[in-house]
Parts: C-alpha cells; structure tokens; sequence
C-alpha cells in the first residue's frame, strides 16, 4: 500500500532505458587505431553528438531523460524553461514490460561512474553521458559510438573553464569531458567538449596496456590503468601535458589508492609503492616511468588494501601523510610521516590484528578507521583521536563497532557492487548493502557503527546492477546521491545528504553506550529476519567450502 512507482522521499531522478539501441558509428575512429602511444597517431577527428536535453520544470525530479524537439533543446540551453506537464510525460509508460527483470543482459546497466555534476552510464557496447544543470535538470550529452568487444571498465573525468565568447546565456562555459573505455587490454579514450553546440567528440588515442585491465581511474588529469595479474601486473599512464602513454612493470599489484597527485601501490611483497601524476617522472637510464618504494611492512605480509588521508596541512611536497593499509594475514597497519619524521620516511604508528581472514578494504578517515575482511565482510571500526590535525596517542585509538556486511556473491562475480565505504574522509562515511545478486533493494549503514540509514527498492521492481555513491555538485546545494544501474536499463538515483545527517547525529546522553565501544551492530542495522526471508525467496542457493584463511606468519619484533 505504501509503495509507488514515485518512489520515497529519498527518491531523486529516473533516467529511462536508452531509445537508441543502435548509434551510429560510421565516424568513430576505429579503422586502423588498433593501438597508438601517442595523440599524433590515433583518430582526432570531430563528430558532432545528437544532443538531447531532457528535463522537468525543477531540479526535484520525477522524470527525466525524454528526447525533445531541437527547438526545445535549444530553449534549454539558453537557461529558459519548460512547461511542468511536457516535463512530467512518461513517454515510456506504453514500452515497459510487465517483469523489468526479462530485459536480456545486453540492455542493463553494466556500470555508472560520477565526477562533479557528470554521470557516465555504461551499457554493454556503449556509455551515455548525462550532465545536471540548475536550469535544465539531467539531460543527455553525449554517447559513444559503439565498441566492438564488451566494456569493463569505464573512468569519467569533467574539468570546467571557460568557453567560446560566441555563446549566449549561461552557455558561455563548457566542459571538456575525458572518457575512458576498456575493453580487455585496450583502452580507448575520448574527449568531449561542450563549449559550442553541438558536442564536439574526439578520439585520443587506442592504448594497448598487454594484460587486461583491471582498474581504470583519473589521477587529475591522467588516465592510469592498473592490472594486478599476479607477476605480469602493470600500470599504463596517458598524460595530458606530453600527450603520452607510458607502460611500466609493476610487479605483484595488489591494491591501490589515490592522495592528490599521487598514486600510492601496494604489493604482494609487502612494499607500499608510488607515482607522482603531477611530475609524470621517467628514470633516465632507460626512459621508464619512476616508481618510488615508500614503505615495507616490517614482516613482508602481501598488501591488499590501502588508505591514504591527507591532513588539513599538507602539502605538495607530501611531508604530512597517514596511510592505513590491510595484509592478507590479517593485520591492519597505520604508519604516519608527519612534519617531525621528514628524512627517514613513514613511520610505524599502530598495528591492529582482530581480524582472522585476509583484509579487503580499509579507509582512513578524520574520525575513524575501518577495515573489513573477507569473512562475510565482517566490518571493524576505531574512533581515531586527533590533536591539531594529526593522529594522537593520547587517549589514543579506541575500538568502536563490530558488524557484518553480508552480500552473497553470485556464481559470476559483479565488479561494479562494492560495498564501500563511500564517501570524503571529512564526513560520515557509508556502506552500501546488496544482499544477494538480483534484488530490488539495498540497504544504506554508517560505516563508523553499522546503523541503517534508509532502505532503498527500485521504483519500478526491477533488480539493481551496479551502483555507485557520489558528491554532485552541480545543483543549488551539493548532494550525496546513491546512483544505481538496473537490469532494464534505467538509472534511478537516491538523494542520501539528509538521513546520512540525521544518522550520524549522536544519540542523546541518556541513549549513550556506556561501554567503552559498541561491540555489535545496533538493532535497525542490516536485514531483519523477514525481509532476509524475502530477499532469499527470490534466488537459488548453493552451497561452496569457504576458503581456510593463511596461517599468519609470526610477528617480527
């Protein structure tokens, strides 16, 4: 009785399944463009992109992604608006089937990435651009042309400036769009730019990184592409100034995390490694990308996973650092470089080994530090204490919450369902709960203590397929939204700014633990017995031995 196709309160927007099943890509610049090292040699004509706007008459939206007429493409570009009930008109009401969950794999959302006020929606052989304006509301930018072999992984980057002086109204800047795509070992990059009607597309370059890829993600402006296949791990790096791709060995990747311009690498040897993006350094006896050793874990444990947080005070020179990172054995590591311990490198500041499986995420914050293992994405969490601004001793850092994660994996692993934690390290940090593969529900908890947030189920019933959390801060006010990508190949997005405010406010003194750390998650954390129950009903079960955690190694003194 209480659920609507409108959704919630929570609800934010609703981004229908493409129209275009087909694009065009009689100019997409893949003939001879197998592979190119640099911007000279790969394809740098410019196609015009079909452009179509599609708002309501607010930024609250109910609908959005309809396909209007060039005139009113044109009206919404120059910031005017339009009347509410064109707006409002679902003109896929008559298309959607009875079951969203028959749309065949080709047609769902395979990935969604967030930068700024962009969204990428990535399908199976193509990615849609979306852009939010005060005036207009999402609207279609841009869509790649069709790519041969199945998309992986895609990496979005939108740098703002000024643009032509030949534009009206509040189109007198553009955006300069960078989109990454790849495919096995290549990665194809494009540049989209908004600064003049219509979009103006260009291929950068084809880029062969040898291995697939596993990672790909914008350092600044730098595309970096990471593959951790065990000896034959590499990293590739495309850099804007020199119009460059580099390729360098970089054995045993396991992990990886980004501060500023730096890309900080963990390895199986227990070796903390890292890149300067800014510098873009290469070792003149033979040309290769610099990678500097930072740290090495005092017992030579595999690193697999990493967390960087930058103090208020630090700078480009990167002397007041803290990074916290996880070993397979276990063991969560902090080791601090402050302004007093510049010349002699990080410095081992606390080791946590509460965990018996091997760490898969860490992260580092201004008021907490969470890891969680492998078991059944069993979460720990310490309130960290800070005396202006760096890591304190003194009462030091004190255990927190305990709590579970659960998400059953599906026989075929999904890539694009991390739990988290989502979020800046100056504001309260999320996980993400996706129980079992096909659901239409998820579950939002604060990392710090696992208490539920919100719950969230797809408007229209349909499973979610991939989800992202990110800042957008393109409306009147920035917003924490929860992106999600569906099997019938809408996104649907979630504004999360004010029950994550809501949760995070402390509970008043009487309600206050008394202990000195909440050692279970609190009562409305994840599913209820019931609705485990419903989740459940919905899939097939099937039982697998679970991995014998190594045996940790004996401690070095």
């Amino acid at each position: 009785m209480n659920h609507s196709s409108c959704g919630d309160v929570l609800f934010y927007g609703y981004l229908p399944p493409s129209l275009n099943t087909s694009i065009s890509n009689s100019n997409n610049g893949r003939n001879g463009n197998s592979c190119s090292r640099k911007n000279s040699t790969a394809s740098s004509t410019e196609v015009p992109v079909n452009r179509t706007h599609s708002r309501n008459s607010s930024l609250d939206l109910r609908t959005v992604g309809r396909i209007p007429s060039q005139d009113q493409l044109s009206r919404c570009g120059r910031g005017h608006s339009r009347a509410a009930s064109l707006g409002n008109a679902d003109c896929h009401k008559g298309h959607r089937p009875p079951e969203m969950n028959t749309w065949s794999d080709s047609m769902k959302v395979q990935i969604i990435k967030a930068h700024h006020n962009w969204i990428a929606v990535a399908f199976t052989h193509y990615v849609t651009g979306y852009r939010l304006t005060d005036s207009c509301g999402w609207y279609v930018v841009f869509q790649s042309p069709v790519q041969e072999s199945v998309i992986e992984r895609i990496a979005l980057n939108a740098k703002t400036g000024g643009g032509g002086g030949g534009s009206s109204g509040n189109n007198s800047t553009g955006t300069d769009v960078m989109l990454g795509i790849a495919s096995g070992p290549f990665v194809r990059l494009w540049a989209f730019s908004t600064h003049s009607e219509p979009t103006r597309m260009t291929l950068i370059g084809t880029f062969n990184l040898g291995v697939r890829v596993e990672h790909l993600l914008f350092v600044g402006p730098q595309l970096v592409a990471l593959s951790g296949a065990a000896s034959r791990s590499k990293a590739g790096v495309w850099h804007t100034s020199t119009q460059h791709w580099q390729t360098q060995d970089v054995a045993h990747l396991t992990t990886y995390d980004t501060a500023g311009s730096f890309l900080l690498l963990g390895t199986a040897t227990g070796a903390i490694n890292y890149i300067d993006m800014q510098k873009f350094p290469l070792r003149m006896k033979d040309n290769d990308l610099l990678v500097t050793q930072l740290y090495k874990d005092p017992n030579q444990e595999p690193i697999t996973a990493i967390s960087v947080y930058l103090t208020p005070k630090t700078n480009l020179c990167g002397n007041w650092i803290e990074i916290a990172y996880g070993t397979r054995y276990g063991s969560v590591r902090v080791i601090v470089q402050h302004p007093e311990t510049v010349g002699h490198g990080p410095q081992l500041f606390q080791t946590f080994t509460v965990h018996q499986s091997p760490i898969t995420k860490v992260s580092l914050s201004e008021n907490y530090l969470i890891s969680v293992c492998s078991e059944y994405n069993h979460v720990r969490s310490w309130r960290v204490t800070r005396f202006r601004g760096m890591i304190s001793t003194q009462p030091g850092t004190t255990p927190n919450a305990a709590f579970k994660v659960l998400a059953l994996e599906a026989p075929t692993a999904q890539p694009h369902n991390d739990c988290g934690p989502y979020g800046e390290q100056d504001e309260e940090q999320i996980f993400i709960q996706k129980v079992v593969p096909d659901t239409d529900t998820l579950y939002v908890r604060l990392a710090s203590n696992g208490k539920r947030v919100c719950t969230i189920r797809s408007v229209d019933g349909s499973a979610v397929s991939c989800f992202v959390v990110a800042e957008c801060e393109g409306a009147l006010r920035p917003r924490r939204l929860l992106l999600c990508g569906h099997r019938s190949g809408a996104a649907q997005m979630w504004d999360l700014t004010a029950p994550i405010d809501r949760a995070a406010k402390p509970p008043p003194p009487s309600a206050a633990a008394t202990g000195e750390g909440d050692e279970s998650p609190t009562a409305d954390g994840g599913p209820t017995p019931d609705e485990l129950v419903r989740l459940l009903s919905a899939c097939d079960l099937d039982a697998a031995p679970v991995p014998q955690s190594p045996n940790r190694p004996i401690q070095a003194p």
